[in-house]
This record gives C-alpha cells, sequence and structure tokens, in this order.
C-alpha cells in the first residue's frame, strides 16, 4: 500500500527495467514456492500440547506474509491506483482511505476463511492423501503462475 501511494506502479511502468526486475523476482518467489511445498512429505502434524504463541508475534507474522506477498502487492499497484482521479484534490488521501477499506473487507474474509479452516482442519491435515494433493495442487499453480509471469508486458 505504501509503495503504490508513493509511485511504485508509475516507475514500474515508466522503466521497462525495473518492471523486468519486478517480474524476475515474481517469478523467482513462485518457483522457490512450489519446490519448498513440493519437497515436503507426510501429513501435516497439529500437536494438541503445542505452546499457544502471543498475540503480537501472530500479528507481526501475519503483517509480514501480506508485506511480501506478489500478490498483494501487485493489486496495490496495478488495479487501486487506477479509481484516483489523476485531477483529485487529495490523492495521497483518497489512495489511504481506499486502501483501508480494501484492508477492513479482506479482514472480514479473511475471519470467515479462518473460521472455515478452523471446522474442517483436522479432516484435511490428518489425510496424506489430501495433504499430497493439495501439496501438488499449490506447486503447480505456482509454477503456473509463474510461466505466466514471464510472458507478461509492460
Amino acid at each position: 500500500m505504501t509503495a503504490a501511494i508513493f509511485g511504485l506502479a508509475t516507475m514500474l511502468h515508466a522503466s521497462a527495467f525495473f518492471f523486468q526486475m519486478f517480474k524476475a523476482l515474481g517469478v523467482a518467489y513462485l518457483i522457490y514456492m512450489a519446490w519448498s511445498i513440493s519437497r515436503e512429505k507426510g501429513a501435516l502434524e497439529i500437536d494438541p500440547q503445542h505452546e499457544l504463541q502471543p498475540l503480537g508475534r501472530i500479528a507481526v507474522r501475519g503483517i509480514l506474509i501480506n508485506i511480501l506477498n506478489p500478490k498483494l502487492s501487485i493489486f496495490f499497484l496495478a488495479f487501486l491506483p487506477q479509481f484516483v482521479p489523476v485531477d483529485a484534490a487529495h490523492p495521497l488521501l483518497l489512495m489511504t482511505g481506499m486502501s483501508l477499506i480494501f484492508m477492513m473487507m479482506t479482514f472480514i474474509v479473511f475471519s470467515g476463511y479462518g473460521a472455515f479452516a478452523s471446522a474442517v482442519r483436522y479432516r484435511v491435515v490428518s489425510s496424506p492423501v489430501v495433504m499430497s494433493c493439495l501439496r501438488w495442487g499449490f506447486a503447480a499453480a505456482f509454477v503456473a503462475l509463474g510461466f505466466r509471469l514471464v510472458f507478461e508486458r509492460p
């Protein structure tokens, strides 16, 4: 959100070099994600005796995951700025407001995902077959997205 507000989208659009570098980093990240997912084996273990983490640590980890998520960055850099009129009196304020609305809506949707995941997690993670299919499905999706990104043009 901060990068988009301060014009990174404009820089990527204006500079083919920066766009290619950003794209190459995205492809490398997707291939790394596919490789790391495909190397995991067996069912996911959930230890009921596992020590609970402090909410602050969970929040920081969630923020870092979102900051490093290329999909979210692309949304804020490519999609959201299109809704800021060129002649807007306060474009920074408008962009910040739209970003906060997006984050609030995302929080509501992700809370629903979390509740659903909590309800079905045992059935999914206790099945090695389901976990293997999920891993290979995610790995294939990351490779496909990386392949598609290779051919993306500015």
